[in-house]
Protein backbone atom coordinates (compact mmCIF):
# COMPACT_ATOMS: atom_id res chain seq x y z
CA UNK A 1 0.00 0.00 0.00
CA UNK A 2 1.56 3.80 -0.64
CA UNK A 3 2.69 6.05 1.91
CA UNK A 4 -0.34 8.54 2.92
CA UNK A 5 2.80 11.05 3.10
CA UNK A 6 5.24 12.76 5.44
CA UNK A 7 3.29 13.21 8.66
CA UNK A 8 1.54 9.93 8.19
CA UNK A 9 0.34 8.03 11.30
CA UNK A 10 -0.49 4.87 12.97
CA UNK A 11 -4.08 3.37 12.86
CA UNK A 12 -5.09 5.79 10.47
CA UNK A 13 -8.81 4.82 9.32
CA UNK A 14 -8.87 2.93 6.19
CA UNK A 15 -5.27 1.71 6.13
CA UNK A 16 -3.68 -1.05 6.74
CA UNK A 17 -1.53 -1.18 10.41
CA UNK A 18 0.96 -3.84 9.73
CA UNK A 19 1.94 -1.80 6.49
CA UNK A 20 1.07 2.00 7.71
CA UNK A 21 2.95 1.85 11.01
CA UNK A 22 6.12 1.83 9.04
CA UNK A 23 5.75 3.96 6.22
CA UNK A 24 7.06 6.70 8.07
CA UNK A 25 9.92 5.63 10.15
CA UNK A 26 11.49 3.79 7.00
CA UNK A 27 12.13 6.75 5.08
CA UNK A 28 12.97 8.57 8.29
CA UNK A 29 15.67 5.43 9.22
CA UNK A 30 17.38 5.70 5.72
CA UNK A 31 17.54 8.96 6.08
CA UNK A 32 19.46 9.03 9.18
CA UNK A 33 22.22 6.53 8.32
CA UNK A 34 23.39 9.76 6.89
CA UNK A 35 23.73 11.44 10.20
CA UNK A 36 26.72 10.78 12.57
CA UNK A 37 26.84 10.64 16.49
CA UNK A 38 23.43 10.98 18.19
CA UNK A 39 22.11 12.98 15.43
CA UNK A 40 20.34 10.34 14.10
CA UNK A 41 19.07 9.10 16.96
CA UNK A 42 17.35 12.60 17.73
CA UNK A 43 15.79 12.60 14.09
CA UNK A 44 14.38 9.16 14.97
CA UNK A 45 12.55 10.26 17.86
CA UNK A 46 11.34 13.45 16.78
CA UNK A 47 9.90 12.16 13.41
CA UNK A 48 8.73 8.78 14.33
CA UNK A 49 5.20 9.67 15.01
CA UNK A 50 3.48 6.14 14.09
CA UNK A 51 5.82 4.55 16.84
CA UNK A 52 6.23 7.01 19.12
CA UNK A 53 5.36 4.31 21.74
CA UNK A 54 9.10 3.05 21.44
CA UNK A 55 11.79 4.52 23.10
CA UNK A 56 15.34 4.54 23.61
CA UNK A 57 15.36 2.05 25.68
CA UNK A 58 14.08 -0.90 23.54
CA UNK A 59 14.84 -4.28 23.77
CA UNK A 60 18.41 -5.31 23.06
CA UNK A 61 16.59 -8.03 20.63
CA UNK A 62 14.60 -5.28 19.01
CA UNK A 63 17.62 -2.84 17.45
CA UNK A 64 19.23 -6.29 17.06
CA UNK A 65 16.55 -7.12 14.55
CA UNK A 66 16.77 -3.52 13.08
CA UNK A 67 20.49 -3.80 12.13
CA UNK A 68 19.85 -6.77 10.39
CA UNK A 69 17.85 -4.90 7.67
CA UNK A 70 19.90 -1.78 7.72
CA UNK A 71 22.86 -0.32 9.14
CA UNK A 72 20.81 3.08 10.94
CA UNK A 73 20.96 1.29 13.97
CA UNK A 74 17.67 2.41 15.21
CA UNK A 75 14.54 0.21 16.01
CA UNK A 76 12.81 -0.04 12.55
CA UNK A 77 13.00 -2.10 9.45
CA UNK A 78 13.99 -0.14 6.61
CA UNK A 79 15.70 -1.46 3.97
CA UNK A 80 19.72 -0.79 3.00
CA UNK A 81 20.93 1.18 0.50
CA UNK A 82 20.82 4.80 -0.46
CA UNK A 83 18.14 6.09 -3.19
CA UNK A 84 19.24 7.31 -6.34
CA UNK A 85 18.73 10.73 -7.27
CA UNK A 86 19.62 10.59 -11.03
CA UNK A 87 16.55 8.82 -11.38
CA UNK A 88 14.08 11.19 -9.90
CA UNK A 89 13.08 14.82 -10.77
CA UNK A 90 11.23 17.60 -8.70
CA UNK A 91 7.92 15.66 -9.50
CA UNK A 92 9.16 12.96 -7.23
CA UNK A 93 9.68 15.30 -4.08
CA UNK A 94 6.46 15.90 -1.41
CA UNK A 95 3.57 16.28 -2.48
CA UNK A 96 4.20 13.18 -4.35
CA UNK A 97 2.66 9.92 -3.23
CA UNK A 98 5.31 8.28 -1.84
CA UNK A 99 7.53 11.20 -1.84
CA UNK A 100 8.64 11.22 1.61
CA UNK A 101 12.23 9.44 1.21
CA UNK A 102 13.05 11.26 -1.82
CA UNK A 103 12.70 14.28 0.17
CA UNK A 104 14.59 13.43 2.98
CA UNK A 105 17.31 12.57 1.15
CA UNK A 106 17.84 15.36 -1.45
CA UNK A 107 17.43 17.82 1.71
CA UNK A 108 19.69 16.17 3.24
CA UNK A 109 22.09 15.85 0.70
CA UNK A 110 21.15 19.96 0.15
CA UNK A 111 21.83 20.51 3.22
CA UNK A 112 25.78 18.71 3.29
CA UNK A 113 26.22 21.11 0.51
CA UNK A 114 25.84 24.07 2.87
CA UNK A 115 27.61 22.50 5.89
CA UNK A 116 30.98 22.07 3.80
CA UNK A 117 30.34 25.76 2.28
CA UNK A 118 29.80 26.83 6.08
CA UNK A 119 32.97 24.73 7.55
CA UNK A 120 35.45 26.38 4.36
CA UNK A 121 33.89 30.01 5.18
CA UNK A 122 35.44 29.61 8.52
CA UNK A 123 38.61 28.23 7.23
CA UNK A 124 41.19 30.67 6.54
CA UNK A 125 43.25 28.15 4.65
CA UNK A 126 40.69 28.47 1.78
CA UNK A 127 40.32 31.13 -0.83
CA UNK A 128 37.90 34.14 0.18
CA UNK A 129 37.28 33.92 -4.23
CA UNK A 130 37.72 31.22 -6.99
CA UNK A 131 37.57 34.21 -9.61
CA UNK A 132 37.28 33.78 -12.78
CA UNK A 133 35.77 36.07 -15.19
CA UNK A 134 32.46 36.72 -16.50
CA UNK A 135 32.99 34.85 -19.97
CA UNK A 136 34.79 32.01 -18.67
CA UNK A 137 32.19 31.10 -16.71
CA UNK A 138 29.30 31.88 -19.07
CA UNK A 139 31.79 29.41 -21.13
CA UNK A 140 32.67 26.76 -18.82
CA UNK A 141 28.88 26.52 -17.19
CA UNK A 142 25.59 25.51 -18.81
CA UNK A 143 23.69 28.44 -17.11
CA UNK A 144 20.45 28.39 -19.65
CA UNK A 145 17.09 27.65 -18.72
CA UNK A 146 15.28 24.39 -21.32
CA UNK A 147 11.90 22.70 -21.20
CA UNK A 148 12.61 20.05 -20.24
CA UNK A 149 13.40 19.17 -16.55
CA UNK A 150 16.83 18.34 -14.77
CA UNK A 151 17.34 15.34 -12.55
CA UNK A 152 17.53 16.04 -9.22
CA UNK A 153 21.37 14.75 -9.13
CA UNK A 154 22.08 17.40 -11.76
CA UNK A 155 19.63 20.29 -9.34
CA UNK A 156 22.08 19.40 -6.41
CA UNK A 157 25.70 19.68 -9.28
CA UNK A 158 24.12 23.00 -10.11
CA UNK A 159 23.93 24.15 -6.57
CA UNK A 160 27.11 22.93 -5.83
CA UNK A 161 28.63 25.07 -8.90
CA UNK A 162 26.76 27.81 -7.29
CA UNK A 163 28.24 27.98 -4.11
CA UNK A 164 31.93 26.79 -5.41
CA UNK A 165 32.21 30.46 -7.06
CA UNK A 166 30.48 32.66 -5.07
CA UNK A 167 32.29 34.74 -2.72
CA UNK A 168 32.86 33.74 0.94
CA UNK A 169 31.44 36.42 2.52
CA UNK A 170 31.86 35.13 5.95
CA UNK A 171 35.23 34.32 5.84
CA UNK A 172 37.27 36.41 8.03
CA UNK A 173 39.11 37.83 5.24
CA UNK A 174 36.52 39.34 3.57
CA UNK A 175 36.68 42.97 4.14
CA UNK A 176 34.78 44.10 0.91
CA UNK A 177 31.56 45.23 1.73
CA UNK A 178 29.53 46.45 5.05
CA UNK A 179 27.97 43.36 5.11
CA UNK A 180 30.28 41.09 5.90
CA UNK A 181 30.12 37.26 7.93
CA UNK A 182 28.24 34.44 8.60
CA UNK A 183 26.19 33.91 12.06
CA UNK A 184 24.82 30.36 12.15
CA UNK A 185 22.08 31.06 14.15
CA UNK A 186 20.68 33.71 11.77
CA UNK A 187 21.32 31.36 8.98
CA UNK A 188 18.96 28.89 10.41
CA UNK A 189 16.76 31.52 10.84
CA UNK A 190 16.56 32.42 7.39
CA UNK A 191 15.73 28.35 6.39
CA UNK A 192 13.35 28.17 8.63
CA UNK A 193 11.94 31.47 7.01
CA UNK A 194 12.08 30.18 3.99
CA UNK A 195 10.77 26.74 5.26
CA UNK A 196 7.57 28.87 6.76
CA UNK A 197 7.53 30.95 3.48
CA UNK A 198 4.73 32.99 3.67
CA UNK A 199 3.88 37.13 3.24
CA UNK A 200 4.54 40.06 6.26
CA UNK A 201 1.03 41.79 5.02
CA UNK A 202 -1.27 40.27 7.92
CA UNK A 203 -1.67 38.56 11.14
CA UNK A 204 -3.63 35.98 9.51
CA UNK A 205 -0.86 34.78 7.03
CA UNK A 206 2.08 35.30 9.43
CA UNK A 207 0.71 35.79 13.14
CA UNK A 208 4.01 34.98 14.48
CA UNK A 209 6.66 37.00 12.66
CA UNK A 210 4.44 39.95 12.50
CA UNK A 211 4.62 40.02 16.66
CA UNK A 212 8.08 39.56 16.51
CA UNK A 213 8.34 42.64 13.96
CA UNK A 214 6.61 44.43 16.55
CA UNK A 215 8.56 43.24 19.01
CA UNK A 216 11.64 44.28 17.51
CA UNK A 217 10.87 47.60 16.32
CA UNK A 218 9.44 48.64 19.75
CA UNK A 219 12.76 47.61 21.03
CA UNK A 220 14.68 49.50 18.64
CA UNK A 221 12.69 52.70 18.85
CA UNK A 222 13.57 51.93 23.17
CA UNK A 223 17.15 52.00 22.28
CA UNK A 224 17.15 55.19 19.70
CA UNK A 225 15.67 57.03 23.05
CA UNK A 226 11.98 57.30 21.84
CA UNK A 227 9.91 57.14 25.43
CA UNK A 228 8.97 53.83 26.29
CA UNK A 229 9.44 52.96 22.70
CA UNK A 230 6.95 54.78 20.73
CA UNK A 231 6.37 55.37 17.33
CA UNK A 232 6.54 53.06 14.32
CA UNK A 233 8.40 51.34 11.97
CA UNK A 234 8.47 48.42 9.07
CA UNK A 235 11.27 46.35 7.65
CA UNK A 236 12.10 47.11 4.31
CA UNK A 237 14.62 45.53 1.29
CA UNK A 238 17.82 47.26 2.06
CA UNK A 239 18.88 50.84 3.17
CA UNK A 240 18.18 52.75 0.18
CA UNK A 241 14.34 51.80 0.00
CA UNK A 242 14.33 52.62 3.98
CA UNK A 243 15.94 55.68 3.35
CA UNK A 244 13.04 56.43 0.28
CA UNK A 245 10.40 55.94 3.20
CA UNK A 246 11.59 58.63 5.02
CA UNK A 247 11.76 61.01 2.51
CA UNK A 248 8.03 59.82 1.29
CA UNK A 249 6.70 60.41 4.75
CA UNK A 250 8.66 63.25 5.94
CA UNK A 251 6.65 64.97 2.40
CA UNK A 252 3.11 63.60 2.70
CA UNK A 253 3.42 65.08 7.27
CA UNK A 254 4.43 68.37 5.41
CA UNK A 255 1.57 68.29 2.45
CA UNK A 256 -0.68 65.10 2.81
CA UNK A 257 -2.84 66.28 -0.03
CA UNK A 258 0.25 65.04 -2.76
CA UNK A 259 -1.04 61.46 -2.16
CA UNK A 260 -4.03 61.99 -4.06
CA UNK A 261 -3.48 64.77 -6.42
CA UNK A 262 0.31 64.66 -7.34
CA UNK A 263 3.34 66.53 -6.79
CA UNK A 264 1.87 69.23 -9.43
CA UNK A 265 -0.36 70.36 -6.07
CA UNK A 266 2.14 71.61 -4.05
CA UNK A 267 4.96 73.67 -3.87
CA UNK A 268 8.88 73.44 -5.23
CA UNK A 269 10.78 71.20 -2.31
CA UNK A 270 14.12 70.66 -0.93
CA UNK A 271 15.84 68.17 0.54
CA UNK A 272 19.89 68.16 2.49
CA UNK A 273 22.45 65.92 2.53
CA UNK A 274 25.58 65.49 3.27
CA UNK A 275 28.30 65.41 0.22
CA UNK A 276 29.62 62.40 2.07
CA UNK A 277 26.11 60.66 2.42
CA UNK A 278 24.92 57.46 0.38
CA UNK A 279 23.48 58.20 -3.01
CA UNK A 280 20.23 56.56 -2.04
CA UNK A 281 19.15 60.21 -0.83
CA UNK A 282 19.05 60.74 -4.67
CA UNK A 283 17.86 57.65 -6.13
CA UNK A 284 14.74 58.69 -3.64
CA UNK A 285 13.99 61.91 -4.98
CA UNK A 286 14.20 60.70 -8.35
CA UNK A 287 11.91 57.74 -7.64
CA UNK A 288 9.42 59.75 -5.91
CA UNK A 289 9.13 62.90 -8.19
CA UNK A 290 11.13 65.08 -6.19
CA UNK A 291 14.51 65.28 -8.83
CA UNK A 292 17.77 64.95 -7.64
CA UNK A 293 18.29 68.28 -8.55
CA UNK A 294 16.35 69.39 -5.61
CA UNK A 295 18.93 67.48 -3.18
CA UNK A 296 21.08 69.97 -2.35
CA UNK A 297 24.42 68.51 -0.66
CA UNK A 298 25.98 69.98 2.12
CA UNK A 299 29.72 70.58 2.75
CA UNK A 300 31.55 68.67 4.78
CA UNK A 301 35.04 68.28 6.87
CA UNK A 302 38.09 66.74 6.33
CA UNK A 303 36.86 64.00 8.46
CA UNK A 304 33.75 63.77 6.21
CA UNK A 305 30.99 65.49 8.84
CA UNK A 306 28.71 67.64 7.44
CA UNK A 307 29.01 71.25 8.40
CA UNK A 308 25.81 72.58 9.99
CA UNK A 309 26.58 76.22 8.94
CA UNK A 310 26.64 75.39 5.77
CA UNK A 311 23.36 72.64 5.93
CA UNK A 312 21.84 76.44 7.71
CA UNK A 313 23.28 79.07 4.76
CA UNK A 314 21.77 76.32 2.24
CA UNK A 315 18.26 76.14 3.70
CA UNK A 316 17.87 79.87 3.88
CA UNK A 317 18.99 80.42 0.16
CA UNK A 318 16.35 77.56 -0.55
CA UNK A 319 13.85 79.61 0.75
CA UNK A 320 14.84 82.71 -0.84
CA UNK A 321 14.82 80.95 -4.48
CA UNK A 322 10.70 80.11 -3.35
CA UNK A 323 11.84 76.31 -2.31
CA UNK A 324 10.11 74.44 0.48
CA UNK A 325 13.02 73.18 2.97
CA UNK A 326 11.41 69.42 3.63
CA UNK A 327 13.82 66.73 4.88
CA UNK A 328 17.45 66.89 6.37
CA UNK A 329 19.56 63.51 5.78
CA UNK A 330 22.13 63.42 8.49
CA UNK A 331 24.20 60.41 8.33
CA UNK A 332 25.91 58.12 11.21
CA UNK A 333 28.58 56.52 9.57
CA UNK A 334 29.18 57.58 6.30
CA UNK A 335 29.84 54.55 4.06
CA UNK A 336 33.20 55.80 2.59
CA UNK A 337 34.97 57.76 5.75
CA UNK A 338 32.40 56.41 8.78
CA UNK A 339 31.85 59.82 9.68
CA UNK A 340 28.99 60.91 11.90
CA UNK A 341 27.42 63.85 11.39
CA UNK A 342 26.93 66.52 14.38
CA UNK A 343 23.11 65.33 15.09
CA UNK A 344 22.07 68.05 17.71
CA UNK A 345 23.15 70.50 16.18
CA UNK A 346 21.63 69.76 12.56
CA UNK A 347 18.06 68.74 15.21
CA UNK A 348 18.97 72.10 16.21
CA UNK A 349 18.70 73.60 12.83
CA UNK A 350 15.88 71.56 11.76
CA UNK A 351 13.65 72.32 14.59
CA UNK A 352 14.33 76.28 14.05
CA UNK A 353 13.05 75.89 10.19
CA UNK A 354 10.37 73.61 10.82
CA UNK A 355 12.09 70.59 8.45
CA UNK A 356 12.17 66.75 9.08
CA UNK A 357 15.10 65.42 10.32
CA UNK A 358 16.15 61.78 9.17
CA UNK A 359 18.97 59.61 10.19
CA UNK A 360 20.74 57.50 7.71
CA UNK A 361 21.84 55.03 10.48
CA UNK A 362 22.07 52.22 7.78
CA UNK A 363 25.53 51.63 8.73
CA UNK A 364 26.51 53.31 11.86
CA UNK A 365 23.39 52.59 13.88
CA UNK A 366 24.32 49.50 15.28
CA UNK A 367 26.24 51.36 17.49
CA UNK A 368 23.74 52.26 19.47
CA UNK A 369 24.19 49.02 20.86
CA UNK A 370 26.98 49.80 22.38
CA UNK A 371 27.74 51.48 25.48
CA UNK A 372 31.54 52.73 24.76
CA UNK A 373 30.54 53.77 21.30
CA UNK A 374 26.64 55.30 21.35
CA UNK A 375 27.99 58.61 22.22
CA UNK A 376 28.83 59.03 18.67
CA UNK A 377 25.33 59.33 17.96
CA UNK A 378 23.95 61.65 20.79
CA UNK A 379 20.81 63.53 19.40
CA UNK A 380 19.48 60.66 17.07
CA UNK A 381 16.75 60.77 19.79
CA UNK A 382 15.47 64.02 18.00
CA UNK A 383 15.36 62.83 15.03
CA UNK A 384 11.95 62.42 12.98
CA UNK A 385 13.22 58.79 11.80
CA UNK A 386 15.66 56.41 11.47
CA UNK A 387 17.43 54.56 9.22
CA UNK A 388 18.96 50.77 10.91
CA UNK A 389 20.53 48.04 9.31
CA UNK A 390 21.14 45.02 11.39
CA UNK A 391 22.36 43.48 8.34
CA UNK A 392 25.45 45.37 8.59
CA UNK A 393 27.46 45.88 12.02
CA UNK A 394 25.28 43.35 13.67
CA UNK A 395 26.10 40.67 11.13
CA UNK A 396 21.91 39.35 10.34
CA UNK A 397 22.35 37.85 7.30
CA UNK A 398 21.02 40.13 4.55
CA UNK A 399 18.66 41.81 4.05
CA UNK A 400 17.80 43.03 7.15
CA UNK A 401 16.69 46.85 7.39
CA UNK A 402 14.51 49.56 9.27
CA UNK A 403 13.27 52.36 9.46
CA UNK A 404 11.96 53.76 12.83
CA UNK A 405 9.85 56.23 12.74
CA UNK A 406 8.99 58.90 15.82
CA UNK A 407 5.20 59.78 15.14
CA UNK A 408 2.98 56.51 15.42
CA UNK A 409 0.22 55.67 13.25
CA UNK A 410 2.21 58.35 9.85
CA UNK A 411 3.67 55.52 8.04
CA UNK A 412 0.05 54.01 8.18
CA UNK A 413 -1.99 57.08 6.97
CA UNK A 414 1.01 57.43 4.25
CA UNK A 415 0.84 54.21 2.77
CA UNK A 416 -2.53 52.89 3.36
CA UNK A 417 -5.11 52.16 0.25
CA UNK A 418 -7.65 49.95 2.53
CA UNK A 419 -7.50 46.82 -0.11
CA UNK A 420 -10.49 45.36 0.63
CA UNK A 421 -9.41 41.62 -0.24
CA UNK A 422 -6.82 41.84 2.20
CA UNK A 423 -7.63 44.68 5.02
CA UNK A 424 -10.91 43.59 5.68
CA UNK A 425 -12.78 45.98 8.54
CA UNK A 426 -14.33 43.00 10.39
CA UNK A 427 -11.76 40.58 11.05
CA UNK A 428 -11.89 38.81 14.66
CA UNK A 429 -8.29 40.04 15.64
CA UNK A 430 -6.83 43.63 16.15
CA UNK A 431 -6.56 45.11 13.21
CA UNK A 432 -3.49 46.96 14.34
CA UNK A 433 -1.54 43.75 13.40
CA UNK A 434 -2.30 43.87 9.66
CA UNK A 435 0.64 45.54 9.30
CA UNK A 436 0.87 45.46 5.30
CA UNK A 437 -0.81 48.80 4.48
CA UNK A 438 1.72 50.75 5.83
CA UNK A 439 4.62 49.36 3.25
CA UNK A 440 4.36 49.96 -0.48
CA UNK A 441 5.14 46.50 -1.03
CA UNK A 442 2.48 43.78 -0.93
CA UNK A 443 4.53 40.85 -1.20
CA UNK A 444 6.69 41.20 1.64
CA UNK A 445 9.90 38.98 2.74
CA UNK A 446 9.91 37.91 6.40
CA UNK A 447 13.10 39.55 7.35
CA UNK A 448 12.25 39.85 11.11
CA UNK A 449 12.97 36.09 12.21
CA UNK A 450 16.73 36.20 11.91
CA UNK A 451 17.35 39.27 14.17
CA UNK A 452 14.77 38.56 16.52
CA UNK A 453 16.49 34.96 16.72
CA UNK A 454 20.34 36.18 16.83
CA UNK A 455 19.07 38.55 19.81
CA UNK A 456 17.96 35.74 21.67
CA UNK A 457 20.75 33.39 21.07
CA UNK A 458 23.18 36.87 22.04
CA UNK A 459 21.41 39.18 23.85
CA UNK A 460 22.02 42.96 23.29
CA UNK A 461 25.11 42.13 25.63
CA UNK A 462 26.27 39.75 23.21
CA UNK A 463 25.71 42.16 20.11
CA UNK A 464 27.44 45.16 22.10
CA UNK A 465 30.44 42.99 22.24
CA UNK A 466 30.74 41.90 18.58
CA UNK A 467 30.45 45.78 17.59
CA UNK A 468 33.24 46.59 20.06
CA UNK A 469 35.02 43.79 18.42
CA UNK A 470 35.47 45.30 15.16
CA UNK A 471 36.44 48.95 16.78
CA UNK A 472 38.91 47.34 18.38
CA UNK A 473 40.14 45.82 14.87
CA UNK A 474 40.21 48.80 12.98
CA UNK A 475 42.02 51.18 15.91
CA UNK A 476 44.91 48.39 15.68
CA UNK A 477 45.23 48.55 12.05
CA UNK A 478 44.92 52.63 12.18
CA UNK A 479 47.48 52.34 15.13
CA UNK A 480 49.48 49.49 12.50
CA UNK A 481 49.56 51.79 9.66
CA UNK A 482 49.78 55.71 11.24
CA UNK A 483 53.88 55.16 10.58
CA UNK A 484 54.22 52.54 8.68
CA UNK A 485 56.21 53.22 5.32
CA UNK A 486 54.31 52.72 2.02
CA UNK A 487 51.22 53.71 4.02
CA UNK A 488 49.37 57.10 4.23
CA UNK A 489 46.43 58.01 5.73
CA UNK A 490 43.46 59.68 3.75
CA UNK A 491 42.71 61.77 7.23
CA UNK A 492 44.07 62.04 10.64
CA UNK A 493 43.30 60.74 14.20
CA UNK A 494 41.75 57.36 14.96
CA UNK A 495 38.61 56.33 12.75
CA UNK A 496 34.83 57.04 13.93
CA UNK A 497 33.32 53.89 12.74
CA UNK A 498 35.15 50.89 11.62
CA UNK A 499 36.37 52.50 8.18
CA UNK A 500 39.89 52.94 7.90
CA UNK A 501 41.19 54.79 4.57
CA UNK A 502 44.51 54.97 3.25
CA UNK A 503 46.84 54.41 0.13
CA UNK A 504 49.82 52.14 -0.59
CA UNK A 505 52.56 53.69 -2.04
CA UNK A 506 54.56 50.81 -3.45
CA UNK A 507 58.86 51.80 -3.75
CA UNK A 508 58.20 52.20 -7.48
CA UNK A 509 55.61 55.57 -6.43
CA UNK A 510 57.00 56.04 -3.14
CA UNK A 511 59.88 58.35 -4.31
CA UNK A 512 58.92 59.52 -7.10
CA UNK A 513 59.46 63.95 -6.89
CA UNK A 514 57.00 65.19 -9.85
CA UNK A 515 53.44 65.56 -7.48
CA UNK A 516 51.26 64.94 -10.45
CA UNK A 517 52.90 62.35 -11.51
CA UNK A 518 52.98 60.89 -8.40
CA UNK A 519 49.29 60.84 -8.05
CA UNK A 520 48.82 59.82 -11.35
CA UNK A 521 50.62 56.70 -10.63
CA UNK A 522 49.10 56.20 -7.46
CA UNK A 523 45.02 56.27 -8.77
CA UNK A 524 46.03 52.87 -10.67
CA UNK A 525 47.85 50.77 -7.13
CA UNK A 526 45.11 50.03 -5.50
CA UNK A 527 42.65 48.70 -8.49
CA UNK A 528 45.60 46.25 -9.19
CA UNK A 529 46.37 45.30 -6.00
CA UNK A 530 42.47 44.67 -5.67
CA UNK A 531 42.35 42.45 -9.18
CA UNK A 532 45.60 40.53 -7.73
CA UNK A 533 43.77 40.17 -4.64
CA UNK A 534 40.86 38.54 -6.64
CA UNK A 535 42.56 36.46 -8.94
CA UNK A 536 44.77 35.15 -5.69
CA UNK A 537 41.65 34.47 -3.96
CA UNK A 538 43.27 35.49 -0.39
CA UNK A 539 41.56 38.46 0.42
CA UNK A 540 39.53 41.23 -0.55
CA UNK A 541 38.90 44.81 0.53
CA UNK A 542 37.32 48.10 -1.46
CA UNK A 543 38.58 51.17 -2.93
CA UNK A 544 37.18 54.42 -4.55
CA UNK A 545 38.44 57.59 -4.92
CA UNK A 546 36.78 60.28 -3.03
CA UNK A 547 35.98 64.27 -4.07
CA UNK A 548 39.62 65.66 -5.84
CA UNK A 549 41.71 62.28 -3.67
CA UNK A 550 42.71 59.47 -6.02
CA UNK A 551 41.92 55.81 -5.28
CA UNK A 552 42.35 54.41 -2.02
CA UNK A 553 41.54 51.61 0.13
CA UNK A 554 38.11 51.78 2.73
CA UNK A 555 38.50 48.87 4.61
CA UNK A 556 35.98 48.22 7.00
CA UNK A 557 35.20 45.43 9.59
CA UNK A 558 31.78 44.22 10.64
CA UNK A 559 32.99 40.54 10.50
CA UNK A 560 33.22 39.15 14.11
CA UNK A 561 35.32 36.60 12.86
CA UNK A 562 37.82 38.67 11.79
CA UNK A 563 41.03 38.74 14.49
CA UNK A 564 44.12 40.40 15.05
CA UNK A 565 45.98 38.36 12.92
CA UNK A 566 44.17 38.62 9.68
CA UNK A 567 44.18 42.92 9.87
CA UNK A 568 48.20 41.62 9.96
CA UNK A 569 47.96 39.31 7.41
CA UNK A 570 45.78 42.10 4.96
CA UNK A 571 48.45 44.58 5.35
CA UNK A 572 51.31 42.15 4.31
CA UNK A 573 49.41 41.36 1.34
CA UNK A 574 49.33 44.34 0.52
CA UNK A 575 52.57 45.19 0.78
CA UNK A 576 53.65 41.54 -1.37
CA UNK A 577 51.01 42.27 -3.83
CA UNK A 578 51.95 45.77 -4.68
CA UNK A 579 55.75 45.19 -4.04
CA UNK A 580 56.53 45.47 -7.94
CA UNK A 581 54.34 48.43 -8.82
Amino acid sequence: MASTGFWSQEGEIGHDDDDQSHTTPRAWCQAAQKFTGDLGSKLYALFNIGESEKTVNASAKEVEGATENCSCNKPCDCSKGNIDLSNLYSTDLLPASDGDLATVTFLQEVVDVMLAYVVKSFDRSTKVIDFHYPNELLEANNWELSDDPETLEDVLLNCRVALKYAIKTGHPRYFNQLSTGLDVVGLAAEWLTSTANTNMFTYEVAPVFVLLEYVTLRKMREIIGWPDGQGDGIFSPGGAISNMYAMLVARFKMFPEVKEKGVSSIPSLAAFTSEHSHFSIKKGAAALGIGTDSVICIKADERGKMMPSDLEKRIVEAKQKGLVPFFVSATAGTTVYGAFDPLNTIADICKRHNVWMHVDGAWGGSLLMSRRHRWKLNGVERANSVTWNPHKMMSVPLQSSALLVREEGLLQTCNQLHACYLFQKDKHYDLSYDTGDKALQCGRHVDIFKLWLMWRAKGTFGFEAQIDKCLELSEYLYNKIKDREGFELVFEGKPEHTNVCFWYLPPGVRYLEDKEEKLRCLHKVAPVIKARMMEHGTTMVSYQPQGNKVNFFRMVISNPAATFEDIDFLIEEIERLGQDL
